[in-house]
């Protein structure tokens, strides 16, 4: 009888000890699935070298500006090249349809690593400068506020934005306003995003077109960021490019004071909506299809680690860079006229000042991190193409 109490106890030892292992082996693997940051869980490829053939389609007035001074830094950090605007343009042909010729040194240079400035999409001329194995990304902002700054900050250039009083007027009866006709004037004023991906934007709103349009998209686009949704977008691109952390960290750019933005009314935010259906249509997609893959790709704790992991090393580099605890500057108070940014329309466009006694090292990081997309564009221009005449940036004067 004791002899069998004592093989009893010895087996349900045994299997304690399994099911404590089993249980160990089984939290491991949660907390390596669900805490490892830099796990590849895309495709199921495994971990590899950066990509560093880019075509990112920067649309208007949609936090693009702070997603190309992030392409613009690692350009230059890792010495690759831009397809940059030739002679003194300061974009790709906007808003006419991209050609290949519109790149500086394109023919002596046949293919580029990166490409990031304004330009309406035009697949075979981009694939014309850009490596078949090039990665290509854009964003999109919700379409009422998209619409919103885009009156402000074109509001003295977009025939139909001139002669209305207010957005509320525009909207209240747009086609008082907008006339077909002058689409190449007015292509701020109706679905401007979906114009840039070089579609028609004046097209029927037909469920069959809008579906098949946005197909295209996503054959040809691996990724699009949301702009309310920034710091997970830019989690989600830091994966798939298997960058460092560093490198997509960056401060919001060409933001405007409260001031310059004009408060809708519930009423007005449906008309937009209703104006500008088809980058509606196009918007409520990609976020959606965002989401989708930050769940399957993350999960939701990681994606909270990773989301804090970003906006942490922000603060400590606005903390090191930025006077004033990072306070966005107006125009007339940022001291160094090169990080002026430029002042379209009513806008009032935003800057930082730099604290002061920086080492050289640090403070060419800094510069780097806030500095204007004209600016660095010229910037790269000259030293990439050192023998061409400086590209002219006028509001800064001599």
């Amino acid at each position: 009888m004791m002899s069998m109490l004592g093989g009893l106890q010895r087996y349900f030892r045994v299997i304690l000890l399994l099911l404590l292992a089993l249980t160990l082996l089984l939290l491991a693997r949660f907390l390596h699935s669900d805490l490892e940051p830099d796990t590849p869980l895309f495709g199921g490829q495994a971990e590899g070298p950066p990509v560093t053939n880019i075509m990112f389609l920067k649309t208007h007035k949609t936090a693009s500006s702070t997603v190309l001074n992030i392409l613009y830094r690692f350009a230059e950090t890792h010495n690759l090249s831009v397809a940059l605007p030739a002679g003194s343009r300061v974009h790709l042909g906007y808003p006419w349809l991209f050609l290949a010729r519109y790149v500086e040194g394109v023919g002596s240079q046949q293919r580029f690593n990166i490409m990031c400035n304004h330009l309406r999409f035009n697949l075979p001329e981009v694939q014309k400068v850009m490596p078949n194995d090039t990665f290509y990304f854009s964003i999109l902002r919700n379409p009422v506020f998209q619409l919103e700054s885009s009156f402000i900050y074109y509001k003295t250039y977009a025939p139909a934005f001139r002669g209305a009083p207010s957005l509320d007027a525009f909207l209240a009866s747009p086609r008082t306003f907008y006339n077909d006709s002058r689409l190449l004037r007015n292509v701020y004023a109706k679905n401007n995003m979906w114009f840039d991906f070089g579609f028609e934007p004046n097209a029927q709103c037909e469920e069959g077109y809008v579906r098949a349009r946005i197909a295209e998209v996503e054959r040809r686009f691996q990724l699009v960021l949301i702009a309310e949704h920034l710091d997970e977008s830019l989690v989600l691109l830091r994966r798939r490019l298997r960058w460092a952390l560093d490198d997509v960290v960056a401060f919001r750019l060409n933001s405007r004071s409260a001031r310059s933005v004009a408060r809708l009314s519930p009423e007005a935010r449906e008309r937009a909506r209703s104006w500008c259906a088809l980058d509606w249509r196009l918007y409520q997609h990609f976020n959606r299809t965002l989401w989708a893959q930050l769940r399957a790709e993350l999960g939701p704790r990681r994606l909270r680690g990773e989301v804090e992991r970003l906006r942490a090393r922000r603060r400590e580099l606005a903390t090191l860079c930025l006077q004033d605890g990072g306070a966005l500057k107006n125009h007339t108070q940022i001291r160094d006229p090169r990080l002026r940014p430029y002042q379209p329309g009513r806008a009032d466009i935003l800057g930082y000042n730099l604290r002061p006694g920086l080492d050289n090292q640090t403070l060419g990081v800094c510069q780097r991190l806030v500095m204007p997309e004209l600016q660095y564009m010229a910037l790269l221009y000259a030293l990439q193409f050192p023998e061409k005449p400086r590209k002219n940036i006028p509001f800064l004067g001599p």
